[in-house]
């Protein structure tokens, strides 16, 4: 077994999966903010939720496209 190339793939799996992470947990956060009946500029900031519940969106669709064999055709 190549240990180099598992330790890759682990390393890739682990930045991932933390980066999906913080996309989505970045895009609750700012929902909540604008939510807040105090917050000046609401949508400005429900706006830039939508874009991280994107950007983690199409890095689920990527995903998914490397994973399954249908699409590598």
């Amino acid at each position: 077994m190549k240990w180099l190339e598992l330790l890759q793939v682990a390393g890739v799996t682990l930045v991932a999966a933390v980066t999906l992470v913080v996309l989505y947990s970045l895009g609750v956060r700012l929902t909540a903010i604008a939510g807040d009946a105090r917050q000046k500029s609401p949508a400005l900031v429900r706006s830039l939720a939508f874009v991280c519940f994107g950007f983690c969106a199409l890095a689920v669709l990527f995903g998914i496209y490397l994973i399954v064999p249908y699409f590598a055709k």
